[in-house]
């Protein structure tokens, strides 16, 4: 009321009724900004509500993982990770050893294949440059579904089935559109004239891509590192399709093993190692989350 005042009173100087309105508008900004912050801070809750509960159904007991809703336990319960990793026929570091193997050789695949990749479609003309940018953009709505058949029928016939081939040399081919178009976004943003002076100075194309382009691309790639780390990590169907031996399988296959429909389920021990699970996803977002904000918003993806 007391910022009212000026605007009531017919004797107030025009400086005292401006600076009524600026703390009218101040104090309504102020107020928005509570609401809008509120707002979020109830979404983001909502959205790490699955999180906490995984973390605190890790620390219960197995008969009050479902009979207890509150977050906190009431007595916690750190056997689940010690039995988690030793409840199935194969230890967990066997199968943590098998996502690590398989996540950092198709992350390094996928980053180089499709910066290659990406950097023909850029910077370089070739004939119906076009045509097979727009082809490949098509494969992105392709579901993964349809080609699994005539994929796995394939890598059968070259004797791939049951290894580790299948899951790792298609990202050295480049077989990923997403992280194509990302640094084709990307690499269109960067001066033709660095290719110009390069070319001046005697570089070949693959000289400015391997000397210029990439150290320019950082952002880029490890945008599209994180992206195709976590996709890969958590990555369940080619697995559960290529691997039939126990001791080859993954994490997401491991952590299915604990729940079965002929006996009994370990839920604690499934938790504690799903959480486990998260732990490296977590960690490689914090290490390159700069880098990860920085490529999104130069890329185009914004």
């Amino acid at each position: 009321m007391a910022d009212a005042l000026p605007l009531q009173n017919p004797n107030a100087t025009t400086a005292e009724i401006a600076q009524s309105l600026r703390d009218i508008r101040e104090r309504k900004k102020r107020r928005a900004n509570l609401l809008r912050h509120l707002f979020l801070i109830i979404c983001s809750f909502v959205m790490v509500y699955p999180l906490l509960w995984l973390l605190a159904s890790s620390l219960k007991p197995d008969a009050e993982i479902f009979g207890n809703l509150s977050l906190w336990p009431t007595n916690f319960d750190w056997a689940n990770y010690s039995e988690g990793w030793n409840a199935l026929v194969v230890s967990f570091t066997q199968f943590f050893w098998n996502s690590t193997l398989i996540t950092v050789l198709a992350v390094i695949g996928n980053v180089i294949s499709a910066s290659f990749t990406a950097y023909a479609f850029a910077r370089l003309e070739f004939a119906g440059k076009n045509f097979w940018f727009a082809l490949m953009m098509m494969t992105l709505m392709i579901p993964y579904h349809i080609v699994l058949i005539p994929q796995y029928i394939l890598f059968l016939k070259m004797g791939w089935v049951d290894t580790y081939l299948p899951l790792i040399v298609p990202r050295f081919l480049a077989t990923d559109a997403f992280f194509i178009f990302l640094m084709v976004q990307f690499f269109r943003q960067l001066p033709r004239e660095l290719d110009e002076a390069a070319m001046i100075d005697g570089c070949s194309p693959f000289k400015i891509y391997w000397a210029i382009i990439l150290p320019l691309s950082v952002p880029a790639m490890a945008t599209a590192a994180i992206f195709s780390f976590i996709g890969i990590w958590q990555d369940f169907l080619p697995p559960l399709v290529y691997l039939n031996d126990v001791k080859d399988y993954t994490v997401p296959l491991a952590l299915r093993m604990f729940s079965s429909q002929d006996s009994v389920s370990l839920y604690g021990p499934m938790f504690a190692m799903s959480v486990l699970s998260i732990i490296p996803i977590f960690f490689f977002f914090v290490v390159f989350q700069r880098l990860i904000v920085q490529g999104i918003a130069m890329s185009g993806l914004k």
